[in-house]
């Protein structure tokens, strides 16, 4: 990734766009970053993975709301009823 300044942005964009179709390029003013320049592919594919990262996020939040399932008969066992069922699998 090239890096230039918001001046040799403002001087040579069209030169700065060219370039953006090979590698993003990172724009800064005063010595920070204030932008990056991505081709149109580029910016498709990361707004891609966005859209997939939040599907993820929400799928997970359902998945935790969920209730769990066998925990309300769990609950309802003695000591014995625990042991007799470990001896049983062994």
């Amino acid at each position: 990734m090239i890096t230039i300044t918001s001046v040799e942005a403002q001087n040579r964009f069209g030169e700065m766009i060219d370039r953006s179709q090979r590698e993003p390029v990172e724009v800064t003013r005063r010595g920070r970053t204030v932008a990056y320049v991505v081709s149109g592919h580029d910016m498709k594919e990361l707004l891609d993975l966005r859209q997939r990262r939040e599907e993820a996020a929400q799928w997970y939040a359902r998945f935790r709301q969920r209730p769990a399932t066998g925990t309300e008969a769990a609950a309802g066992l003695s000591d014995g009823d625990v042991n007799r069922l470990l001896h049983e699998l062994r």
